[in-house]
This record gives structure tokens, C-alpha cells and sequence, in this order.
């Protein structure tokens, strides 16, 4: 890793991101001319398409010597390895895209060793920045912002779920054990301690990992649930997360130190108490989750 220079990385991927969110605002996407990955809810369009072939060129043009991957160009069977690898969501959020609701971001990052190195998330809709350097800390650039430390304020004790505000995700699969999986969590969560919930402050699902886990680097989510999403949801986010004093494990009981493409996430920001609200949120999860086991 000494031989990479991090931060001209994160300087490049930032001109990218910029010119990716041109294409992006400029499109003008619809619910009925986007194709279908896998069924209805598992949208890509051109866009999405046309923003990865030029994430694509621009990044091999400058680091030929690293490796891909990326979410319109992966193949069943790819895994990731220890070379430094560009790890890229040209429209992290393609479904609120295609109804022309502006939580969608590029998500661009860098893993070294299997470790997120670089992270760039932009949300070209409302020029919010965040980006992120290991070991350099992460920050926010936006109208109200110029490049401020993450996260946002001094954090809050993680005191219990019943003071949390989590976001979540219903994801594209809608049958089986995870979705079940999910549903019932969702319902445990949600519900009454009188009913044996844990009365969580709210759940909100936005439909962007990416900005997810931003918003719990920041502050404004105590807690990020997923299973279903890929590495490039979550590499750059991981690496802001991270360095403003979070923490991600694993969705499942008991695994401290998921890999970047397990699959299964939970993000808890910065704050006294982050073993304990992660081991709380493991007995309320309601079942075993198979995705990327």
C-alpha cells in the first residue's frame, strides 16, 4: 500500500465523480424504459451503464495497473483480491433515479488488500460530497459545508436501540428465508416492549447504501442494517464510515470483521456504547441470514 499515493486517488476519483454527476442530472431517465436485472424492483439504465464505461476508461487510462470492479460489469464467480482494486456503483440508488427521487449517489472507492483504502460518495442532485482517506479521516462538502470533519457533532452515547434511529433496506429479493429474515427483524425492531420489540425511534429506508452509511458517519443514523448489496455499495462508504469513528460488522450473530463483499452489514456510528448497541441489535435479529455465506 506505501507505493499508492492515496491521496491523488482520492483527488482523481473526486474529477470523476464530478463528470459522472453531469451525465447523471443531465439524463432523464423512466420507470418503463429501464431494464431489469433480475426482476422488477432491480433496475439499470443507460445511464447507468454509460457512467460505468466512463468511470471505467477514465480509471484504467491513469492506474492501468489496477484492478475492476464494478456493478455493471461484474460476473457471477468474480471475487475480490488483495490488488489494489477500484470498486465502483455508478448510480448507487438506480430506483429512486428512475422515479426522479434525488437520494441517489456515485459511490467510488479503492480497496488495498482487501481493505477500503478511498472513498468518494457525491450526490450530484444535491452537490452533497463526502469523502474519506484511511487514516486521514473523512469529511463533508455540501452548501452548508466546506470540507468539515465527519461526524457533524460530538456523538450522542449509543445509550439502546430504543433511542436509535436505523435505516434499512428491503432490497430486490422479496421471497425466501432473508426476506423473512428481514420482515420479522423489521417487526421486532418496530414493535412495542410490550409486544417484545425493541421500540426503535424509527426506521427509514431511503434506498441509497451508499448515502446510508454516510448519513451514520455523519451522526444523522445511529445504525445501518443490510443484506443483498454488493462491495460496490459499501466500499466507499466503509472507508467514510470508518474514519469518522464508526464501525462496521457483520448483519448475522457474532462475525466482528466482515470482508468488503460478504454481502452483510451493520454500521453503527461513532459513540460510547457501540459493542453493546451492536450485540443488541444481534438478538433482535430474527433468523439467520444465507445471502453471501
Amino acid at each position: 500500500m506505501s507505493n499508492v499515493n492515496l491521496q491523488e486517488v482520492h483527488d482523481f476519483l473526486i474529477l470523476v465523480a464530478k463528470k459522472a454527476g453531469h451525465m447523471i442530472t443531465s439524463a432523464k431517465p423512466t420507470t418503463s424504459s429501464s431494464g431489469e436485472k433480475k426482476n422488477s424492483v432491480d433496475l439499470v439504465t443507460e445511464t447507468d451503464q454509460a457512467v460505468e464505461k466512463m468511470v471505467t476508461e477514465s480509471v484504467k487510462e491513469k492506474y492501468p495497473d489496477f484492478q475492476f470492479m464494478g456493478e455493471e460489469t461484474y460476473k457471477p464467480g468474480d471475487r475480490l483480491t488483495s490488488a489494489p482494486t477500484f470498486i465502483v456503483d455508478p448510480i448507487d440508488g438506480t430506483t429512486n433515479f428512475c422515479h426522479g427521487y434525488p437520494y441517489v449517489s456515485i459511490s467510488l472507492g479503492l480497496a488495498i488488500d482487501l481493505k477500503p483504502v478511498v472513498g468518494i460518495v457525491y450526490n450530484p442532485f444535491t452537490g452533497t460530497l463526502y469523502s474519506g482517506i484511511l487514516g486521514q479521516g473523512s469529511f463533508l462538502t455540501d452548501q452548508f459545508h466546506d470540507h468539515v470533519r465527519l461526524p457533524l457533532k460530538d456523538p450522542e452515547p449509543l445509550s439502546g436501540l430504543d433511542k436509535a434511529q436505523i435505516a434499512v433496506e428491503w432490497g430486490s429479493d422479496r421471497s425466501g428465508n432473508d426476506y423473512d429474515v428481514k420482515v420479522n427483524t423489521f417487526r421486532k425492531l418496530c414493535a412495542s416492549k410490550e409486544d417484545g420489540g425493541a421500540m426503535v425511534h424509527s426506521l427509514r429506508s431511503l434506498g441509497s447504501a451508499a448515502l446510508n452509511l454516510c448519513a451514520v458517519a455523519s451522526g444523522h443514523i445511529d445504525i445501518y442494517w443490510e443484506a443483498g448489496c454488493w462491495a460496490w455499495d459499501v466500499c466507499a462508504g466503509w472507508v467514510i464510515l470508518t474514519e469518522a469513528g464508526g464501525e462496521i460488522v457483520d448483519a448475522n450473530k457474532g462475525n466482528w470483521k466482515p470482508r468488503i463483499d460478504d454481502r452483510r452489514y451493520l454500521a453503527v456510528r461513532k459513540g460510547h456504547g457501540q459493542k453493546e448497541i451492536v450485540e443488541e441489535f444481534w438478538n433482535n435479529v430474527q433468523g439467520k441470514l444465507e445471502v453471501g455465506l
